[in-house]
């Protein structure tokens, strides 16, 4: 493709700056509208990133806009609509979708048929997913020198944030109507990854936390997935603690560990491994920009009509599992996805 793809970017928060960065890097990117239902914060962030068409109504941006892609940046608990509405207009060929894809596997389940009858690319933006040190621990997992996964612990701790500070007023994070909550916004991440190294889904979850009395989300929590085979992987999230990005990956003949496991955009970042045999290697990555990573691999799916590296059902699955966390937290069991 010669002319520049064609981005819009719906919502302008601080994940849409996120990818506006991040297109500035991809050569074959060009952002060329912005929606908002705030017009203020439309036309700063179209200041800020020379985008001209600036929309505070999708059905507007739409009926102008003929876009390759639209990246969903909204609250979480908006994502079906806009991405339905998407889906629909015949004016978008793919949607990255920001985590999570949505507040339940019904509706992503509807987002996926949606997004199929249309023909759209429809893909949920786990940034980690592109970022090479990932990728090195997949592969070392895969060569066979690591043997059998047997568990998994992850944590995405993003505090410690002073408890009277957790008020639906202040973040939508702790805001349970706009899709608020540690297992949305951090949890995804440790299970997403989980189910990815294994490739395999959970057959029972048990999770428990504390939810506030004010904010009334699950302000800290921790969850436990058994995997086929007798693998399990154990996460702890929350918004309370000390922070901490951590993975550890232990196989029968060695473990995988890194300590910037999410948010680790343009700092470089290691994977240690050791093995039983005694040998340790370490595995340096520069600083890369998760973002564009993520935009690239996407134009290249519609360029060469590749499947991304996560499908829809992929996304089904993950809001599966994310469904029986809080149905676990809520009656005290285990519960199967």
């Amino acid at each position: 493709m010669t002319s520049p793809y064609r981005i819009g970017i719906i919502g302008t928060g601080g994940i849409a700056h996120a990818h506006g960065k991040a297109y500035k890097s991809v050569d074959k990117a060009d952002i060329v509208a912005v929606c908002d239902i705030n017009q203020e914060s439309a036309i700063h962030f179209g200041d800020m990133f020379n985008i001209s068409s600036r929309y505070t109504s999708l059905e507007a941006m739409l009926l102008e806009e003929s876009l390759d892609v639209a990246i969903v940046c909204t609250w979480g608990h908006t994502h079906a609509e806009i991405a339905n509405t998407l889906s629909r207009s015949g004016r978008v060929k793919a949607i990255l979708c920001e985590k999570p894809l949505c507040k339940n596997a019904a509706e992503a389940e509807e987002m996926v048929a949606v997004a199929k009858t249309n023909g759209v690319y429809l893909t949920e933006a786990f940034k980690f997913r592109h970022h090479p040190q990932h990728l090195k621990m997949k592969a070392v997992l895969d060569s066979g020198r690591l043997g059998k996964v047997q568990a998994i612990r992850s944590t995405f701790l993003a505090g410690p944030v002073p408890r009277e500070n957790l008020h639906p007023d202040n973040n939508w994070r702790f805001n349970k109507s706009k899709g608020g909550g540690a297992f949305y916004d951090l949890g995804c991440y440790c299970i997403h990854h989980a189910r990815f190294i294994v490739d395999a889904e959970p057959v029972k979850v048990f999770a428990f936390g504390y939810v506030g009395p004010v904010s009334e989300i699950d302000e800290m929590a921790s969850a436990v997935l058994e995997f086929p085979g007798d693998v399990t992987a154990s996460i702890n999230i929350g918004f309370r603690s000390y922070g901490s990005q951590a993975v550890e990956i232990y196989g029968e003949n060695g473990v995988l560990t890194c300590d910037k496991a999410w948010n680790n955009e343009n700092q470089p970042v290691s994977v240690e491994a050791v093995f039983a045999s005694g040998e340790r290697e370490t595995y340096n990555f520069s600083p890369v920009d998760q973002f564009a990573l993520q935009l690239q691999h996407l134009l290249a799916c519609l360029e060469d009509g590749i499947p991304p590296r996560i499908s829809p059902q992929n996304s089904i699955d993950q809001m599966r599992v994310i469904d029986a966390m809080f149905e676990s937290m809520a009656t005290g069991k285990a519960v199967s996805p």
